[in-house]
């Protein structure tokens, strides 16, 4: 435990963010197959409908996969002996910030 950090308890909790992220990509695959254009087989509100909910289902994994990748990097920095300290500054970010979302790479002062 560097300076209050629960390192260990941060790296339980990111795997188990990335694993369940990934459970959930793996799960909602089939919302974000293409959308059928044939006329004769679904109208056209269902049509518009289903491309809606094709849209916001690749949004969700879009955002999904950059949360992912912020996960990847804090298990990096969990293995490099550099987690808990901001990207930008390098002080020591506050471990109740973390402990709200462990895959966050600077201090609240840098975040604005």
């Amino acid at each position: 435990m560097a300076g209050g950090i629960d390192i260990k308890g941060a790296k339980k909790r990111l795997a188990e963010r990335k694993r369940d992220l990934e459970e959930i990509a793996v799960s909602s695959r089939e919302s974000r197959k293409p959308v059928e254009l044939d006329q004769s087989r679904v109208g056209r509100l269902s049509r518009m409908d289903a491309l809606q909910d094709q849209a916001m289902a690749l949004e969700t994994e879009r955002r999904r996969e950059i949360e992912l990748r912020r996960i990847d990097a804090a298990l990096n920095r969990v293995e490099a002996g550099d987690y808990g300290y901001c990207l930008t500054c390098g002080e020591e970010i506050e471990p109740k910030r973390l402990e709200f979302d462990p895959a966050t790479p600077v201090c609240i002062d840098c975040a604005h």
